[in-house]
């Protein structure tokens, strides 16, 4: 296969991805809305989408990738009442985290991350071509999107008009003409975040400010929208008929990647249950490579079930293939994916595909095949893994307490006491390692 495929959300089809400009593909992602920390389901669409620009940066000569941060928002709103707090010291915080916990998991940042709160003249601009083409309408203060006017709302989702209004978890307030008008800008009292307008202090909604920034930074009409599928509806709904209605003509993204939901041990995550997983608390336990692995373990449409049985077999993969390189010190990365890592990955991201190319490859480097080790560097680059050498990936594995019993191992050949050696060689065993040692008093500590 020398094409790449996508599942496309729009047409319902896995589709051959042929880019508007071949020169600068575009891709936009829904990124977090700053207020808390990012949890595991945030790191599987940020993981996914990641792998998609990493593939398409090898296929073609730019990509831009934009992925907002929405910090205009009522939980950050509520939160920054909590605290006493203005929103901007609010959200300083979980942004900082968001960048670290997703650069843990090996994820390249954007090439732009636009704020809400810096799209203000360009959120406005929209709503007022919105209410020029009788799209929108202004009643008591808000500015609200008219579904009505738009004979393609609803087609996206596949949803009935009865199913729209149901799952729009809008406001039935009396000055909307239908129930499933939608707010483009809303006012704000005195106490809460508000900016001059048209249509008087106020603020946006959130669906408009993902418009305001993809127009901004990829133009009308770009290649990729990304998101989890818990987006489709209402709000990439409602991005796409605000989009397509203020540039008539327009197509907005033209291919919509979506990623399935993320259960952990087998239900959905919810704090109710008590099953919620912070990313960092989860990345306190493992190495940002095994959670990366294990959100890549299952195909990114499908559900993924993240459990601490299935991260501990996350690790040991990431073990082998440390194990694999290992066996071939110095070794530099092949110039290109190798076919059993790419093919997988060109027909619509299949990664646990990938992952068994991966092994394969490990398999000959293990006997011996050093090519096959420089492939495996090679195909960690497009999928985000190997990142460290062998020698740090284990030793960031192993416990203060084993380094240090190691560390004096080390000491007590050096004064040929060798007594005292295999004391600590058989201290570090009875911890569950083993000690390799090597020429000029160098050794490799792995689980036994």
């Amino acid at each position: 296969m020398t094409q790449l495929t996508l599942y496309n959300t729009r047409t319902r089809a896995k589709e051959v991805f042929t880019p508007i400009d071949p020169a600068n593909v575009r891709a936009y992602l829904c990124g977090p809305t700053v207020y808390d920390r990012a949890h595991i389901g945030n790191a599987r669409n940020v993981v996914m989408f990641d792998i998609l620009i990493r593939l398409l940066r090898r296929l073609y000569p730019k990509v831009t990738y934009v992925r907002n941060i929405t910090d205009i928002d009522d939980k950050i709103n509520n939160r920054a009442k909590e605290r006493g707090l203005p929103i901007e010291q609010v959200t300083e915080g979980p942004i900082r985290w968001y960048h670290e916990d997703m650069g843990a998991l090996y994820a390249l940042p954007p090439d732009i991350e636009p704020r809400a709160t810096e799209h203000l003249p360009e959120i406005i601009a929209i709503i007022e071509r919105l209410i020029a083409n009788g799209h929108a309408y202004v009643a008591e203060g808000h500015v609200l999107f008219s579904v009505a006017s738009d004979p393609d709302y609803g087609k996206f989702s596949g949803r009935t008009p009865d199913e729209l209004i149901a799952g729009a978890r809008v406001d039935v307030a009396p000055y909307k003409r239908d129930a499933g008008d939608f707010v483009l800008w809303k006012p704000s009292t005195p106490d809460l975040p508000g900016w001059d307008s048209p249509w008087g202090r106020g603020r946006p909604g959130w669906h408009i400010e993902c418009s305001a920034m993809s127009w901004k930074h990829l133009g009308t009409d770009f290649d990729i929208h990304g998101g989890g599928d818990d987006l489709i509806f209402p709000h990439h709904e409602n991005e796409i008929a605000q989009s397509c209605c203020a540039f008539p003509g327009s197509h907005f993204a033209k291919t919509w990647v979506h990623n399935r939901m993320l259960l952990v041990n087998g239900e959905k995550m919810s704090k109710s249950l008590g099953n919620f997983k912070v990313l960092n608390d989860v990345l306190q336990t493992a190495p940002g490579e095994a959670v990366r692995l294990l959100l890549m373990r299952s195909h990114y449409r499908s559900t993924l079930d993240f459990s601490d049985a299935g991260l501990v077999e996350a690790r040991k993969e990431l073990d082998r293939f440390y194990r694999a390189l290992e066996a071939h010190p110095g070794v530099k990365a092949a110039s290109e994916v190798p076919e059993c890592v790419l093919e997988p990955l060109l027909d619509d991201l299949n990664t646990p595909g990938a992952l068994s190319g991966v092994h394969g490859l490990a398999d000959a480097a293990l006997a011996g095949d050093a090519s096959a080790a420089a492939a495996m560097l090679a195909a960690g680059h497009v999928l985000g893994l190997l990142n460290v050498s062998p020698a740090e990936w284990f030793a960031g594995d192993i416990p203060a307490e084993v380094q240090d019993l190691a560390a004096q191992r080390v000491e007590a050949r050096k004064r040929k006491d060798f007594a005292e050696s295999d004391r600590l060689r058989d201290a570090i065993a009875a911890l569950g390692y083993a000690v390799e040692d090597g020429p000029g008093g160098t050794y490799k500590l792995r689980k036994s």
